[in-house]
């Protein structure tokens, strides 16, 4: 009886509310990032860690030093505020951009606008996160996270504040929304935008389902955001989310899916070491034309014919490793993966394929190496797989 009167006090005690507002200001081309922290006890030091391009102007009544990148506020008393200008507009490439503001819409990453904060507090204490705009009217807002009119709950449970991650699209929006296979999938773009809303969410329909057999873990909720120029012309993934130029084709000329790319880095939710880039644009750019030949999307012949062309292409680089894999690169990658699947299947007698290696990858998360790819190749195989050797990844390849 004790614990039940005292539990519903002490559970109060170990949480406070952070509240970010996000005041899009399209004829500044910015976003006005507000965090309000309230609560009967606050954490006593948040630190941002900042790219000061586009994180600036930070501002509150509580004390704020800045050293170097990081800037470090002092809440205090029960409710504290503090408010920076989150430089939106992004050039990718000459002329193009992978975050924008204009005048009707605004594309952007919840990871770039929030920069990575550590927080300072009792251990027992946990905030309660929300990510709530202030638009223009007649705009209105989509993340990857549950929402409540312009309000979404964030949640974390690593985290002492949860930070806003994914892309995110605010204006007059036109949004397309189905449940598949289990997946609450939505596409949005910008009203009057050339994007093919349908036609994702038909591509989805057909392919995420062969994806999530790979990927039993795929986020359960997936956000995919299309808009046209100026933006980058091609696909970018994040956290449960990824972007696609509205003038990309779902199915390429080689056969590649860009759309499928940036799904399978959404499910693996990998990055390579200094070295091992390859890895990650390997299995991105081998499961997007799996994916498609497993759903129908491509025939047997026009996917054997597109491995041959991945193979030519793969002489012109003289080994996997680099800091950034594309081009040859990642040819290459895909065709040392394709020759570790079949490895695999025949040490395994068809037991086991390079879909155990990417599912054991994906459930790792985080930086993968070529010594967890080999190994848990070896895992899925039972022996070493020889075409995941490094002298055979460095190798001249043959003509």
């Amino acid at each position: 009886m004790l614990f039940g009167l005292c539990t519903p006090a002490l559970a109060a005690e170990r949480y406070f509310d952070a509240t970010f507002k996000a005041e899009i200001r399209p004829r500044r081309a910015t976003i006005l990032v507000e965090l309000k922290l309230s609560g009967d006890r606050l954490p006593s030091k948040v630190e941002f860690h900042t790219d000061p391009q586009r994180q600036r102007a930070f501002a509150s009544k509580n004390p704020i030093t800045r050293t170097g990148d990081v800037v470090t506020w002092s809440p205090s008393g029960q409710e504290a505020r503090i408010t920076y200008e989150f430089v939106a507009t992004h050039e990718h490439s000459a002329g193009r951009y992978d975050s924008l503001v204009t005048n009707d819409w605004a594309v952007f990453r919840g990871d770039k606008m929030v920069p990575r904060i550590t927080v300072t507090s009792q251990r027992s204490l946990k905030g309660r996160t929300t990510l709530t705009f202030a638009l223009p009217a007649e705009w209105s807002a989509v993340t990857v996270y549950p929402e409540a009119g312009t309000t979404f709950d964030i949640d974390d449970s690593d985290r002492k504040i949860d930070r806003p991650a994914g892309w995110m699209l605010a204006g007059k929006l036109g949004k397309r929304s189905e449940i598949i296979k289990g997946v609450q999938t939505l596409v949005a773009a910008p009203s009057g935008d050339n994007s093919r809303r349908q036609d994702i969410l038909a591509f989805l329909n057909w392919n995420l389902p062969h994806l999530k057999d790979v990927f039993p873990d795929f986020p359960q909720r997936l956000l995919v955001v299309s808009a046209g120029d100026p933006m980058w012309r091609g696909g970018l993934s994040g956290p449960s989310s990824l972007f696609l130029h509205a003038e990309r084709p779902l199915i390429s000329e080689n056969r590649t899916s860009t759309l499928l790319h940036e799904l399978v880095h959404v499910a693996m939710g990998i990055r390579g070491d200094e070295e091992s880039d390859w890895i990650v644009e390997g299995f991105a750019e081998y499961y997007s034309l799996e994916i498609l030949r497993r759903s129908g999307g491509i025939g047997k012949a026009r996917y054997e014919e597109a491995l041959e062309r991945m193979a030519a292409w793969a002489r012109e680089s003289p080994s996997v490793f680099a800091r950034k894999s594309a081009g040859a690169n990642t040819a290459r990658a895909v065709v040392a993966l394709r020759a570790a699947d079949l490895e695999i299947r025949k040490a395994s007698e068809g037991r086991a394929s390079l879909d155990d290696v990417a599912a054991s990858l994906a459930k790792q998360r985080g930086e993968v190496t070529l010594e967890m790819l080999q190994a848990a190749a070896k895992k899925a195989a039972g022996t070493d797989v020889k075409a995941l050797h490094r002298a055979r990844l460095s190798a001249a390849q043959p003509s």
